[in-house]
């Protein structure tokens, strides 16, 4: 780990401790490069927001590998959703899937929202995370009947209810925040690379706040922040 980010941060002027601050205030909040700036701007870090950003496309994409290798197996109960996503005026599909904790499995950016769109996404969520889930919750649309049936998940249970994917409909909600900060998405690819990002981030920082007490809720956030510590400065932590 002190090797890789030794190289990671060679030939670069600020240390890795404030890098590391800018990435994480970028993608846990939602703040625009100019905000991030300014916040370091009054802790008397003088950084332009160009720079900002290029940490955030190099560093962050380096710190949500290093965190997806260390989260464990996730929930078997997976809700399923797509969400319309308006790029340049043409309309896009974000699919993405979360446990039953609300904990963010995949995401991926299509143009269609038909069977084979939905046969795509299944697969490589069935390839990232290695195992078939118990349960696999969806909205009515058929596209995920027609898919569950190709692939022959004959082992999962397959419920169909608006009401039952909350969960999923829910999940979309932090990156309708960032869409409306960032003034819409640049591209396809823009978009997937940022939710690539942004979410293994968030599910380090998610605790579900019905399953744990308010001491609970406080040791897991300082155990977070040991983490985040230990994947981006791991000479300081």
């Amino acid at each position: 780990m002190t090797n890789v980010a030794t190289s990671l941060y060679h030939r670069h002027r600020f240390p890795a401790e404030i890098i590391a601050e800018a990435v994480w205030l970028y993608f846990r909040f939602p703040l625009s490069f100019r905000m991030v700036e300014d916040m370091l701007a009054y802790k008397g870090i003088i950084v332009s927001h160009k720079t900002v950003r290029e940490w955030a496309e190099k560093f962050g994409r380096q710190y949500a590998t290093l965190i997806r290798r260390r989260t464990p197996r996730l929930g078997d109960k997976w809700h399923l959703d797509e969400a319309v996503i308006t790029i340049k005026g043409e309309r896009h599909y974000l699919w993405r899937a979360v446990d039953q904790n609300g904990f963010v499995l995949e995401v991926l950016v299509q143009k269609r929202r038909d069977t084979r769109a939905a046969k795509r996404f299944i697969r490589k969520l069935l390839t990232g995370q290695g195992a078939a889930p118990r349960v696999m919750v969806t909205d009515k649309l058929r596209s995920y009947a027609a898919a569950h049936r190709i692939i022959g998940l004959t082992v999962c249970d397959h419920r169909r209810h608006k009401g039952l994917n909350n969960r999923a409909e829910n999940s979309h909600q932090p990156l309708r925040r960032r869409e409306r900060v960032m003034k819409r998405f640049k591209s396809a690819r823009h978009l997937q690379r940022f939710a690539s990002i942004h979410d293994p981030i968030y599910n380090l920082h998610h605790f579900p706040r019905n399953q744990f007490s308010s001491a609970n809720y406080r040791d897991l956030r300082q155990a977070a922040a040991s983490v985040w510590r230990e994947i981006t400065c791991p000479q300081a932590a």
